[in-house]
């Protein structure tokens, strides 16, 4: 809904050159690939004031935009402000259906005028590239039967591929190693394969190289957000890359992202490219920041209640808890659109 007097009173401390660039690389994506008809729209199932030109004229401007002018003021003149309200109607029904303690009470407890804002990291990581007691567990390229082909080629032939025909129960207990199905990339603890699993990326430090891993594509089983990491049967094939990387429909045209300004949400139904400002609670006083919708996540079918924020590279979850902890779970979001 259109807010003509957001309640915003704070400077952002975005950084403008990061999110100048994750716009950037954002609207190249959408330039370049307007055939992808899952991501490349405006919303306007949602929106009918979003069109794609007017999506496309909002990131152009960001890059426009310099660290000292990020004030509400700036902001309110130059767009317009749609408050998100969270669809709590699903998020409830989920909270039901959830097997999570946690998770029950962070969708149960949602606030009618804010949404849930959940933070993602790229996991850092330690690796090995011998298989070892502590390093039990691969990340595995595209398996053999599925080199060279595209994505569209491979779900025709999806009945006859290694890639859909195992869970992730399966391949930890050693499926894809024992009839040499796929090549190991590198080798992880059980831990840290399960992290970056749900991450998505991985910064590994192999025998004291950094290296970069991405999610690939997956087995075709659904993320179940009912269930935690350790059970889900969704299973990832990574590939090594240059740099972070968010949304895209081949390893090879994948939106490069940078922590704090970009999100994960719904594209299916948000569309690529939304430029979000949210207003959190951080240590009893309210932040705002501005960051793109360049990235996705199985959680986010048909889930209009949440956004995943990038928040950097961390160790493990400790590490990222200590940092991060001082964000309150819910957060007042608007999506931006420059006036017209």
């Amino acid at each position: 809904m259109l807010d003509a007097r957001p309640a915003i009173d704070k400077k952002s401390k975005v950084s403008a050159k990061s999110l100048c660039q994750v716009a950037r690389n954002t609207l190249a994506y959408m330039r370049q690939h307007p055939e992808d008809s899952f991501a490349v729209h405006a919303g306007e199932a949602l929106l009918p004031q979003a069109n794609l030109s007017r999506v496309k004229a909002t990131l152009a401007f960001v890059c426009q935009l310099q660290d000292k002018q990020l004030d509400v003021a700036f902001l309110k003149q130059h767009f317009d402000f749609y408050h998100w309200l969270p669809d709590k109607k699903t998020a409830n029904l989920r909270a039901k259906k959830s097997t999570s303690d946690v998770k029950k009470r962070l969708l149960m407890g949602m606030p009618e005028h804010q949404i849930l804002l959940t933070k993602y990291y790229i996991k850092l990581l330690h690796a090995s590239e011998q298989p070892s007691k502590h390093y039990s567990q691969a990340i595995y390229a595209l398996p053999f039967d599925e080199q060279g082909m595209t994505k569209k080629e491979a779900q025709q032939q999806k009945n006859t591929l290694t890639r859909f025909r195992y869970t992730r129960q399966e391949i930890i207990d050693g499926v894809l190693l024992e009839n040499d199905l796929a090549k190991p990339l590198v080798w992880l603890t059980e831990d840290a394969l399960h992290d970056v699993l749900l991450q998505g990326t991985g910064v590994v430090d192999v025998d004291g190289v950094t290296r970069y891993f991405n999610v690939h594509r997956n087995n075709g089983i659904g993320y179940d957000y009912t269930l935690g990491k350790r059970q889900q049967a969704r299973y990832w094939y990574f590939a090594e890359v240059p740099n972070v990387l968010g949304y895209g429909t081949e390893i090879t045209n994948k939106i490069v992202i940078e922590k704090d300004v970009a999100f994960a949400g719904n594209v299916k139904q948000l569309g690529l490219g939304k430029l979000f400002l949210i207003q959190i609670e951080k240590e009893n006083a309210k932040v705002l920041q501005l960051g793109v919708l360049a990235d996705q996540g199985g959680a986010f079918d048909n889930n209009l209640f949440q956004l995943d924020w990038l928040k950097g590279s961390y160790v493990g979850w400790q590490d990222y808890y200590q940092e991060n902890k001082v964000y309150a779970d819910y957060a007042t979001a608007w999506l931006l659109l420059k006036k017209q």
